[in-house]
């Protein structure tokens, strides 16, 4: 979960890094105090989880409360990069003499974690990665041991900052690292760390992306979570705790364990070629233990996915028997029925594997007229495409 700037200014500001007084808002008028607070002048920022807010006009300095005001006016609404703005921050000016670059990730290709580093700050690090990668520093740290003094200041050195402000970077880098472990981070960036005209380090811009697997043991991030912007079928899903991701196709996907589903994404990408381009619409993997509940709640899901025009049920039966899911699949088709929501999605059915025979019988039995079966996966791929796409 990306976090907006101002989360996570907040988030900083709870571990003791430097941060600037900020206060976010949604109406205009609520500017001036704010920057009367602030002594008059404020930097006004849209909050959107993208990059390039500068350039595209989301960043502005106030004079003074009036024109808090007007600035802020001018960016709520504004569409940047398709994100729209729906809350600015007004922050406190500082008066910034040099800019860097520092950043905890989760280095997945090498399994570790890794530090980056850059005297070049306040531009995007994707462009001094590419014109001047000599300038960005790169450290791994030890999951083990963490960012220690001796670590921090490994990565102070290897980016050649300035010695008299190597002690304070130092000082930044190892709180900033106690956000990265005690939040359960995979991302926290400060872009730009800043040295003010006195001397002094802070940390101007944040961004910070959360694990959500690790939401069982951090219930407070729930609070941080932009109910807004979430896809609704996502937030119905993961309420009934699915695995669940909304694609752009029409072939709505359900399968038992994530090999299964990623394979059977490709394989009906593959057959959408010949079929007008038709595409997988989700990923939905129910597990490997899935109960027939679970599959009618994936099922319900789907089948309300307004771009889903065919839907593909591929099981392979392990500890989830292929009876169970049939049942589900019967069940599904009841209750949806019995809320008066018409069905009217065919549905290609591949069952394999554990009680597939049985499986099998009930749908044979139940004898729904949209509820198809095909033996094979590549059979049952083609034809929810061909389904799909003669909708």
């Amino acid at each position: 979960m990306d976090l907006f700037e101002y989360q996570a200014r907040d988030l900083f500001a709870k571990h003791g890094v430097p941060v600037l007084d900020g206060e976010v808002i949604e109406k205009a008028e609520d500017a001036a105090a704010i920057a009367e607070r602030f002594g008059g002048r404020a930097v006004v920022k849209a909050q959107v989880k993208v990059g390039g807010r500068g350039k595209a006009g989301g960043v502005k300095l106030a004079a003074d409360p009036a024109d808090a005001v007007a600035k802020a006016g001018a960016i709520l609404g504004m569409d940047i990069k398709g994100h729209t703005v729906h809350k600015v921050m007004l922050a406190q000016t500082a008066d910034i003499k040099e800019e860097y670059y520092v950043s905890f990730l989760l280095d997945r290709a090498n399994r570790t974690f890794l530090a980056m580093a850059s005297k070049e700050g306040g531009v995007e690090i994707e462009v001094v990665a590419e014109e001047n990668p000599e300038a960005l520093a790169k450290i791994a740290v030890d999951a083990n041991e963490g960012c220690t003094e001796a670590k921090a200041r490994e990565i102070v050195e290897a980016a050649k900052f300035p010695a008299e402000i190597a002690d304070q970077v130092v000082n930044v880098l190892q709180k900033l690292w106690t956000v990265f472990i005690k939040e359960d981070a995979t991302l926290v960036e400060v872009n730009p760390l800043v040295k003010t005209g006195d001397g002094t380090i802070i940390a101007l811009d944040g961004k910070v992306s959360l694990d959500e697997n690790a939401d069982f043991r951090q219930p407070e991030h729930e609070a941080l979570v932009d109910h807004a912007a979430a896809n609704p079928l996502e937030a119905a899903a993961k309420a009934k705790g699915l695995n669940y991701v909304k694609l752009d196709g029409e072939v709505g996907i359900i399968g038992n364990g994530a090999g299964l589903v990623m394979s059977t994404l490709d394989v009906v990408a593959y057959a959408g070629e010949n079929h007008g381009g038709v595409k997988p619409a989700n990923f939905l993997d129910i597990g490997g233990g899935a109960s027939a509940e679970v599959m009618a709640n994936g099922l319900e899901i789907i089948l309300g996915d307004a771009d889903v025009k065919s839907v593909f049920v591929n099981v392979f039966g392990g500890i989830t028997a292929c009876d169970a899911v049939a049942n589900g699949i019967v069940q599904a088709l009841e209750l949806l029925e019995s809320k008066g929501e018409a069905v009217t999605k065919p549905l290609v059915v591949r069952l394999d594997g554990n009680n597939a025979e049985l499986g099998r019988k009930i749908l044979t039995d139940r004898n729904h007229p949209l509820v198809q079966q095909v033996d094979t996966m590549d059979g049952a791929a083609d034809r929810a495409a061909e389904l799909a796409n003669a909708k």
